[in-house]
């Protein structure tokens, strides 16, 4: 009988360089992930649907970010045999528990987007 641990044998410690979780964090943090989870977030989209909803991505960051959160067990790619080939991204259900600190982090931008503004003209103002 083959069996596998749910938890590792060392502590995971995201301060650590060597530590596992840092490729979590990259993952979450990236500004793409972010953006492409909280359309999914209202639904299932196609490649088309995604690039036209995230102002300024290119074909290829979308391509390899969609890659990297299918990869990571965020996104599922569903293929569906049809003339033409219909391909639809979609949360899973880890992908889904990201919607709220992603959300809350959206929100926190949009609510201080003025504080922190303000900070960066007088830092910038201040260091010339």
């Amino acid at each position: 009988m083959v069996t596998t641990r749910s938890e590792p044998d060392y502590v995971a410690n995201p301060y650590d360089a060597d530590c596992p979780t840092r490729h979590i964090l990259d993952r979450i943090g990236d500004r793409w992930t972010v953006l492409i989870i909280g359309i999914l977030g209202r639904g299932d989209a196609r490649f088309s649907e995604l690039r036209r909803h995230v102002g300024g991505i290119s074909q290829k960051m979308l391509t390899q970010t969609l890659r990297g959160l299918e990869r990571d067990g965020l996104v599922r790619r569903t293929v569906f045999p049809e003339v033409p080939v219909r391909v639809e991204y979609a949360l899973t259900d880890s992908g889904r528990s990201l919607l709220e600190p992603l959300y809350a982090l959206q929100d926190w931008s949009i609510r201080h987007l003025g504080d922190v503004s303000a900070s960066q003209e007088a830092y910038d103002r201040a260091n010339q």
